[in-house]
């Protein structure tokens, strides 16, 4: 088991962020004025415009800064197209005070990011929580508000770095698809734009155009700013006038966009035909604005048609084997908006048939009402979602920001009330006032002779509706834990059951009163397990889906009343059930997981459902550049022989085991090598801790199985060559670079701290790393590139990979520029202001991420599963803070050796023609 993901899953997260400066102190006229407060959120107004929501959570260890810019590709015109979204990565190439804004932000641990939606763009950081940090955050916030530089020769490189990200979206059918039915639905309003942009204008954009296109919408009165999280709010409101107060008030007249969509006279319909193995049908309605009364019914219409498996589409669609998956979703946007459904097509139906059958489900809804029980539990799920929503204030700061571009943050509050109060007959209502023929479009051209309208109510006077809002109760507030290494050693309990489960408890007040638990079962061997593989990838998820007193209806239904999630995962020889509940539910959910472990009846159709979404998930990755170039450098870095239980399946080998695999041998495995004797359980929270274990204890012991556990060993493998590989994927506009070697280190090693840092300094420190500065800031030819060092804590085995995504036509400089950057960290190695950066950063994030009760949980696992407690990493992180530079640039010598590398490259490359300039 591994302290790092050695897996590539991670590696495409999206590479965006910032950093602090000093400001003026504030006049008394610019101090901010309380407007208003809902459930102990609060919002102020600056005399320039700025508004500020403070949402102050003393039970938090973090502080979060989301800086809502109300501009999005709604606001952009012609020629403009992605305009919004290509500004947002212009604001992280520095201010003439903050030059190096991703450095800055990761240097202090921070995780940030910033994205571009139809309606706003926002930019935010979460970091460990202090005076220092929050002034840090806002210093830099209102510093790149309006001074960022925006130069033509930033843009030359991040403009291409866009169009690759453009390109990427190129490879997924189903994300193209969403493209053309909303440019097929709207005629008129730029909601037919996808935020991403028009190649043409993404390549074309002149500076002054989009330097004026700053100066317009950067403006505090066009900003609301929200602050979420450990802080305190006069402070806060102090260092908002401080670096906000002295921005003058525009003299410009904020833009206001009036398109309005009229009703469509006709259905539409949209043919997509690309390269691609899984088809793809989806329908949308035109429904109103999301602050508009009718929308909280088609929010829980949304929520009831994909439930699985008693939703309407899923029962059409999914029982039927017409699709493997379904989803269904009533878009919350500012203006009138759209209702989507998808499927996933099940190889054995066709795409025309599958649309054909989504809109009969959609437009006979409206024949008969709604049923009573569908409706409940479609409401229970997003109270559920809401309340859940609440109970963590910097991820609320996400949700607040993302209805503030709907019209007003205290639409979040409106909009549960209104979910709240709906009816089957107001379900039943909006179903037969939107789902019209008229009123839709498809994936087939169906020409009509009388076309059906439906008039599209115009968003409300948002102010109105907001302006006597009290709403309910603020949420039960937790206390604050400090998440260093040290605190989280000292305070929890470490032990073992009598079964032979290890465990470890840390009991804690959290908002909301939440706690997490993680449970763990080893079993098999090497040997027992041949032959199985398939078959344990199953066991977990099947094990939740039905029991003997619960189908999985009912287990659902349980569940969301018990506003609890219970997710299962696993495979080779380990399963996990991972549970996230309320404190006064804790009893009443571990009931229900012991019936899960000790009673699941594996539902053949569950089974086949589960079967035939791996299957499309297969399929699709016999053309995904990503998916093949991954899976081809595990197999050459894992060389097992085939019959090896850690044997990597071609794409070809694994749907024959999937198709071989039959709900009895999931069965069997259960019943003859799964046990409570073997395993870790970890419990993080607002818990009692001794009842916990002692319901654990109880549904654990006498299960013993009949096959002897014994972990599988995972050794270094000698004798991987280096070499290239190259993999065509034809009509594919992204490729992707994959490259990795492996040596005989454990994460016990005395260069294993050392390896971590140099890993973080050259590639996995984000934008600010060696290759991010390389390849995407400086040379503008990949939208992600990043590296990742991993080292196993039982078995003498490391493993280190570097990827990239990028045009096919760049790929070859993509591959020069990561292996000359890979010399020259060899050659002239890290200084010492390098190394003490990052080892400030790398320990700051390890803080941040620690600021999750989830993270906490997994690391936690992790450690009891190689014996150890917290005091691990107590000694890791000493270990770090005394390293050298000479100590870093050595590690990374000695075992990173680019003539080992197997480099692995997948893409369209017989139409790339030169290298691109």
């Amino acid at each position: 088991m591994t302290r790092c993901d050695l897996t590539f899953a991670g590696l495409l997260s999206a590479f965006l962020v910032c950093l602090p400066a000093p400001a003026p102190a504030a006049e008394p006229s610019q101090a901010p004025q309380k407007v208003g407060a809902v459930e102990g959120i609060t919002e102020y107004h600056l005399p320039n415009g700025l508004r500020v929501v403070l949402f102050p959570d003393p039970s938090s260890a973090k502080v979060t800064v989301n800086s809502t810019v109300l501009v999005g590709s709604r606001m952009e015109g012609s020629g403009e197209a992605g305009m919004a979204h290509l500004l947002e990565h212009m604001l992280f190439k520095g201010t003439p005070k903050h030059p190096g804004i991703p450095k800055d932000l990761r240097d202090r641990g921070a995780v940030f990011n910033a994205t571009t939606s139809l309606d706003r763009t926002n930019y935010f950081e979460t970091l460990n929580a202090s005076e220092d940090n929050l002034d840090f955050a806002l210093n830099l916030e209102s510093d790149r508000l309006i001074h960022s530089y925006v130069k033509r020769e930033d843009l030359l490189t991040e403009m291409t770095v866009v169009r690759n990200e453009f390109e990427r979206g190129e490879n997924t059918p189903a994300y193209i698809l969403n493209q053309r039915l909303m440019a097929a639905a709207y005629q008129w309003h730029n909601y037919a734009k996808s935020t991403i942009g028009n190649r043409s204008d993404i390549e074309r954009v002149p500076i002054e155009s989009l330097q004026a296109f700053y100066h317009e919408w950067y403006q505090p009165d066009n900003v609301v700013l929200f602050i979420a999280g450990n802080f305190d709010p006069d402070k806060a409101l102090t260092l908002v006038s401080k670096y906000y107060g002295p921005i003058p008030k525009p003299t410009r007249v904020l833009p206001k966009t009036y398109t309005e969509e009229p009703p469509q006279d006709g259905d539409h319909n949209v043919i997509l035909r690309r390269v691609g193995t899984v088809g793809v049908a989806g329908v949308v309605y035109h429904i109103p604005a999301a602050s508009q009364e009718d929308f909280a019914p088609l929010e829980v219409l949304g929520a009831m048609l994909d439930s699985e498996p008693s939703g309407a589409l899923y029962k059409a669609l999914v029982v039927t084997k017409k699709a493997s998956s379904v989803s269904s979703f009533a878009y919350p946007l500012h203006d009138p908006g759209v209702f989507e459904v998808e499927a996933q097509v099940d190889k054995s139906a066709k795409p025309e048939a599958v649309r054909d059958a989504l809109i009969e489900v959609m437009e006979n809804l409206g024949a008969a009402k709604a049923p009573d029980e569908e409706v409940t539990r479609a409401k229970t799920k997003l109270a559920r979602e809401f309340e859940l929503a609440m109970s963590n204030s910097n991820g609320l700061a996400r949700v607040l920001s993302e209805w503030q571009a709907r019209g007003d943050w205290r639409l979040f509050f409106l909009d549960r009330d209104e979910v709240a109060k709906v009816k089957p007959a107001d379900v039943t209502r909006v179903c037969q006032k939107y789902f019209l023929r008229g009123n839709r479009t498809a994936g087939v051209f169906l020409p009509t002779e009388h076309p059906e309208r439906a008039d599209i109510p115009a968003t409300p006077d948002i102010e109105k509706l907001v302006k006597d809002f009290k709403g309910g109760e603020a949420v039960a507030a937790g206390e604050y834990f400090d998440p260093t290494a040290e605190n989280i050693e000292k305070q929890t309990k470490f032990g073992k059951l009598s079964t032979g489960v290890k465990t470890a408890v840390l009991a804690k007040k959290t908002r909301g009163e939440l706690a997490t638990f993680r449970l763990t079962l080893n079993y098999g061997n090497a040997d027992s397990l041949k032959g199985q593989t398939s078959a344990t990838q199953f066991l977990g998820t099947l094990m939740t889906r039905g029991t003997k007193k619960h189908n999985r209806q009912e287990i659902e239904d349980e569940l969301d009343k018990l506003k609890a999630k219970v997710n299962a995962s696993g495979s080779g020889g380990q399963v996990t059930f991972s549970v996230e509940c309320k404190h006064e539910s804790v009893p009443a959910v571990l009931s229900l997981l012991e019936e899960m472990l000790r009673e699941p009846t594996f539902p053949a159709g569950e089974f086949d459902v589960l079967k035939r979404q791996v299957r499309d998930s297969l399929e699709e990755g016999r053309t995904d550049p990503q998916a093949l170039a991954f899976r081809t450098l595990q197999r050459k870095l894992s060389p097992y022989p085939k019959d090896d239980v850690r044997y990597v399946p071609t794409v070809d080998e694994s749907l024959e085991r999937l198709e071989a695999v039959t709900i009895d041998q999931v069965r069997k495995l259960y019943e003859e090598q799964l046990g409570g004797t073997a395993g870790e359980f970890v419990a993080v929270g607002d818990l009692d801790p001794a009842p916990a274990l002692k319901r654990i204890e109880e549904t654990l012991k006498g299960w013993e199985a009949k096959t002897a556990y014994k972990r599988i060993d995972r050794p270094f493998v000698p004798g991987v060559k280096g070499e290239q590989v190259v993999i065509e994927t034809p009509d594919k506009a992204n490729a992707v670079y994959a490259a990795g070697l492996t040596f005989p280190l454990n994460d016990a090693d005395p260069d294993d701290p050392a390896l971590e840092v140099a890993d973080f300094l050259f590639g996995s420190g984000t934008l600010s790393s060696r290759l991010g500065v390389r390849v995407r800031q400086k040379e503008g030819l990949s939208y992600g590139v990043r590296s990742q060092f991993g080292a196993d804590s039982l078995d003498k085995s490391a493993r280190f990979q570097m990827m990239a995504i990028c045009n096919p036509k760049n790929i070859d400089k993509v591959n020069a520029s990561i292996l000359d950057e890979t010399e020259k960290m060899r050659k002239e190695g890290a200084s010492e202001t390098e190394v003490k950066e990052a080892k400030k950063a790398f320990l700051s994030a390890a803080k941040v991420g620690r600021g999750s009760d989830g993270t906490i949980a997994a690391e936690l696992k992790q450690l009891l599963y190689a014996g150890r407690t917290f005091a691990y990493e107590v000694d890791l992180e000493k270990k770090i803070e005394a390293l050298t530079a000479e100590e870093v640039s050595a590690a990374f010598k000695k075992y990173i050796d680019p003539t080992k590398l197997v480099i692995v490259e997948a893409g369209d490359f017989k139409k790339k023609g030169p290298t691109e300039k």
